[in-house]
């Protein structure tokens, strides 16, 4: 073990340690996670941009929220980033039924809110028109599920391991 006479000394192997030891460590767990995630169907960017955002979703949805979607529909879900649990929530995607299912547990939690902004409006009249624009914002939302489920192409994962024949 080192001698350190002076505290300039003793910080500098401080900081040597930690730029060697800790923020190593952190970043290999990092890349670790990023190589481990699967692609994520392509409306997945969309979808978590509006429906993680209150300015265009009308409600803010919780880690805790996504969650229990995931739950409601058997899925398991760590709790993490809001963007990187709905990527996950989605990465498997392969059917309507799925989107239909995990959409009406996202509109359920919607509703939800929905009923409170339609409380504080009646409770607060002054306040009613911001509660009916994030009430507008809200339904736009849901429409927009409708429409991902429309747009979304059902895929058998099993027909991509067959080779193409030429």
């Amino acid at each position: 073990m080192k001698d350190f006479n002076n505290l300039d000394d003793l910080k500098a192997e401080f900081d040597k340690f930690v730029t060697e030891r800790c923020i190593n460590e952190e970043q290999k767990q990092i890349d670790a996670e990023e190589q481990g995630e699967e692609e994520a169907p392509a409306f997945v960017d969309e979808l978590a941009d509006k429906l993680l955002g209150p300015a265009h979703a009308g409600v803010y949805l919780s880690r805790l929220d996504i969650k229990r979607v995931a739950e409601a529909i058997d899925e398991s879900l760590p709790i993490k980033e809001r963007k990187r649990m709905i990527k996950s929530l989605m990465r498997h995607t392969t059917t309507k039924e799925f989107l239909r299912t995990a959409f009406a547990e996202f509109s359920k939690h919607i509703n939800g809110r929905l009923s409170i902004y339609q409380e504080l409006g009646e409770s607060f009249p002054a306040s009613k028109y911001i509660f009916e624009g994030y009430t507008l914002k809200a339904e736009k939302t849901k429409k927009m599920f409708d429409r991902i489920v429309a747009d979304f192409e059902e895929f058998d994962p099993k027909e991509d391991l067959e080779p193409v024949l030429f």
